[in-house]
């Protein structure tokens, strides 16, 4: 009797298996739904069971986001959850965190695990993107000849621009042979030399969107030269075509809408470029208009005729002014003449003589200029103004002095 357990002991034991297996915490259980109870709480309350068995199974407020629809009795479900103890009442049950129809849960987890692997290998990353173009002339598309989304596209690309040129594709989109038809058309088109490639189809299940959910598919996508925009659906369905693609499209309308540009808004950026291209043009021709007058005027600087006749005016100018400096010398210089003859007139002997004076000379012809420097019977020479008398000296007087 030493080893004896409470209920909550065993209860709790048997919890902490549950907790340490793997398997048991993240398990894909299937089965019918059966006593449905959504509680006041948010919480989701149900039986999950086949023909030989039945589980009790909850769903946390908390988890809400991993159910997509509303559950009823009856329904084939693929419930992705943790089976453990509640230790109260020692039974186990499934916490449900993600419900799916029965159908699509399989192709769901297909789905996460060749998405896993695919953006493992790198070909969701942004640094693969291709640009889309913004002004493409021819736009493929790989889509069902008949059917919403080629309508779509058409009717779409012809009211925003009947100027590109469509080129369909006529792919199986769904059913047997949908992946490599649509392999197929994205090949062809890639070598078409097209500006841009649209990639899908309209609305549907998981199982009929599944051919673009496909490795090769994804694969094609990636390996095109040709930017590739994906429109698979509705704007809720996403597909791994859509990761792979270089953008993503919500439906065939909108890829429509993000692959050709508005005609108008073409025609208006061709017509606000030509008028930015006339006034950069009309500045630059006035700006070089400007320069070469000036240009212009610089060489008729340099002209050589232009130089001789500037040189030929200053030298004639020159010529003036020395002339004019000349004729101002002379006539400073006649003045100055005039003055110094006056001057000499003044201080000529012969004016003296004019006016009856005498130039008395001994014979070494030194003057006489006083009685002192003669002597009697001396020869003088005196000079007049139309001759000389030879005189003897027989006689000399002194001047009283007044």
């Amino acid at each position: 009797m030493d080893h004896v357990y409470s209920v909550t002991q065993i209860n709790s034991y048997i919890k902490n298996m549950f907790m340490r297996d793997y398997a048991l915490n993240n398990i894909y259980i299937k089965g019918e739904v059966s006593n449905c109870k959504y509680h006041t709480s948010g919480h989701i309350y149900f039986t999950l069971k086949d023909d030989k068995g039945q589980m009790a199974c909850v769903m946390f407020a908390g988890q809400r986001s991993g159910l997509s629809f509303r559950m009823s009795e009856g329904q084939s479900v693929i419930v992705l959850g943790s089976v453990n103890v509640y230790e109260r009442d020692g039974k186990y049950q499934l916490y449900a965190r993600e419900i799916l129809l029965d159908g699509a849960g399989i192709l769901y987890q297909k789905f996460e695990k060749l998405k896993s692997e695919l953006e493992e290998e790198g070909l969701f990353d942004a640094i693969y993107k291709r640009p889309i173009p913004k002004y493409p002339t021819k736009v493929g598309i790989v889509t069902a000849k008949t059917g919403a989304a080629i309508q779509d596209i058409m009717n779409i690309s012809y009211r925003r621009n009947p100027y590109v040129q469509l080129i369909l594709y006529p792919a199986l989109v769904q059913g047997e042979g949908a992946v490599s038809s649509i392999v197929k058309g994205i090949n062809i088109l890639d070598e078409q030399n097209l500006d841009i490639i649209i990639v899908g189809r309209g609305g549907g299940s998981i199982e009929d969107l599944w051919a673009f959910n496909e490795e090769e598919v994804a694969r094609a996508i990636f390996n095109a030269s040709t930017p590739i925009i994906s429109a698979v659906g509705h704007e809720t369905d996403t597909t791994i075509a859509d990761f792979v693609s270089d953008l993503r499209a919500p439906t065939p309308s909108a890829a429509a809408e993000l692959a050709i540009p508005l005609f108008s808004d073409i025609d208006n950026l061709i017509w606000n470029y030509n008028s930015v291209l006339n006034d950069r043009m009309n500045r630059k021709v006035s700006l070089f208009k400007h320069q070469l007058d000036k240009l212009s005027i610089q060489l008729e600087y340099a002209n050589p005729t232009y130089q001789v006749r500037q040189k030929r005016q200053l030298l004639s100018d020159m010529e003036d002014k020395l002339r004019n400096v000349m004729q101002s010398k002379l006539r400073d210089k006649r003045h100055q003449l005039a003055i110094y003859i006056e001057k000499m007139n003044g201080l000529s002997p012969l004016q003296k003589l004019n006016k009856g004076y005498a130039l008395v000379v001994d014979k070494e012809n030194h003057i006489v200029n006083s009685i002192d420097k003669v002597e009697i019977k001396e020869t003088l020479t005196i000079s007049l103004t139309d001759g000389d008398v030879i005189a003897k000296v027989t006689d000399k007087k002194v001047r009283k002095r007044a």
